[in-house]
């Protein structure tokens, strides 16, 4: 089995490789990294925890982690891979004081993984979220370290993609020593492609503990002041959105800005991925001129141009900018999590839940069911479930007027998020408390 997964593996690195030319901006970032050439790391007699966090997501779930090992095990050194570059970039930011070095993931081939770990020579290896890189987590048991699975999370998606390949997992996954799971389902799902259920356990989800940052709070105020964001005007996110969720949401903003010409509301437009960010702006663009918006003399901002004094007065800005989202939120007056109006799964709510915001997802979040489900239980979230895409402009825009017109409801969502954020929290703790049997092995 590790042969044909070797071979699949090698036949797509050579398919895939002229991604790495064509697209040089997403996919060959550290690409010598990633073949297993790493940057220099001095030796000396403490253990090396190495924690792998894929993106921006799970970088932001490990820091609070990062700082409760570093304060419980300060003999310990950490260092940190990433695989996407949005991640790369977060994680060199986020963790400039806290990690002894930060990189990219390796390849999962031999050559390539052997090299990393002997580069590192990691005593304990944490992976955040489900990362099951068959090659990686063998090689590393065999190199004497532990592997634990932290803030592990398993989508029914997920789920059915791996069980086509869970007689190569099954041998696998009974190598890790623990994974700690957010949910049961999660865990179920674990065990079910072949995890030993004594070494799986529910210690719930990492981004409860989301804590403010002095930096984003600095950021925070600079975007406010940059752009003049204030009360006077509502401000409306869209956060983490997919194509074709921006014309959904800017049609639903000629509508509300047609209707609300004394307190115009203010868009914010944060696409998910970073290769978008020139095509949103086009579709701006395009917008501001198609004469069958109601209201269509609205300005536009981008984050990423010299500020100016016109942006003062921005009607609508582009978020093209990398690891700034979280400080946008406390300047919200609604957020739209995105990727939810088409089948991606949705994004996590739980970063402008700990802004204390009023919520509104689409009908697709299936990434993160059981976090929506508890969310929904304390009526702490909008669900919007549009019958047709034709529609979905016209239900949001319902929804968010309503929301707008009705301060009280407002005011509710938000606190009904913030206090679900405070029953959730703890799992960093719990987290670090259950690691303590493994990391304090030196």
């Amino acid at each position: 089995m590790y042969a044909l997964y070797s071979f699949l593996l090698a036949v797509a690195f050579v398919i895939l490789s002229p991604m790495f030319y064509f697209r040089r901006e997403k996919y060959a970032s550290g690409f010598k990294q990633r073949l297993g050439d790493l940057p220099q790391f001095i030796h000396d007699s403490r253990p090396v925890i190495w924690l792998h966090a894929v993106s921006v997501g799970e970088v932001n779930a490990a820091r609070p982690l990062v700082d409760g090992i570093r304060e419980r095990f300060p003999d310990h050194r950490v260092v940190v891979s990433t695989t996407t570059k949005t991640g790369q970039d977060l994680a060199r930011r986020v963790f400039a004081d806290s990690a002894d070095a930060v990189f990219y993931f390796p390849f999962d081939f031999k050559f390539s993984v052997r090299k990393a770990l002997a580069h590192f020579d990691p005593s304990v290896i944490l992976l955040m979220e489900t990362e099951i890189w068959p090659r990686f987590i063998t090689e590393a048991n065999g190199a004497g370290a532990r592997v634990a699975i932290v803030n592990g999370r398993l989508s029914e998606r997920s789920y059915r993609r791996y069980a086509k390949v869970r007689n190569l997992l099954r041998g696998v996954l009974k190598l890790l020593d623990v994974a700690l799971m957010q949910g049961s389902s999660d865990a179920n799902r674990l065990i079910s492609l072949g995890a030993r259920a004594a070494g799986v356990e529910v210690i719930g989800n990492l981004k409860f503990d989301i804590a403010p940052d002095p930096t984003e709070t600095e950021l925070t105020r600079q975007i406010a002041g940059r752009f003049a964001l204030t009360n006077s005007r509502p401000t409306i996110v869209a956060a983490s959105t997919h194509d074709p969720e921006e014309r959904w949401i800017l049609d639903a903003y000629c509508s509300l800005a047609a209707g609300r010409s004394a307190e115009r509301p203010r868009l914010i437009i944060a696409p998910r991925h970073p290769e978008r960010f020139d095509k949103v702006a086009a579709l701006l663009r395009q917008f501001r001129d198609d004469p069958a918006c109601e209201w269509s003399r609205y300005t536009v901002a981008r984050r990423s141009s010299e500020s100016a004094e016109q942006d003062r007065d921005a009607d609508i800005i582009l978020l093209d900018s990398i690891g700034e989202l979280r400080a946008v939120y406390p300047l919200a007056t609604i957020v739209f999590v995105g990727g939810s109006l088409v089948p991606h799964g949705g994004q996590s709510v739980l970063e402008p839940a700990a802004a204390g915001k009023a919520i509104i997802t689409g009908p697709h979040t299936h990434n993160f069911a059981e976090v929506n489900k508890t969310f929904l239980a304390s009526s702490a979230l909008i669900q919007i479930d549009p019958a047709r895409s034709e529609v979905v402009a016209d239900e949001l825009f319902v929804t968010i007027s309503d929301l707008l017109e009705d301060p009280e409801k407002l005011s509710s969502l938000g606190t009904a998020a913030s206090d679900v954020m405070t029953a959730n929290r703890g799992s960093t703790a719990k987290t670090i408390e259950r690691l303590t049997s493994i990391l304090s092995q030196k």
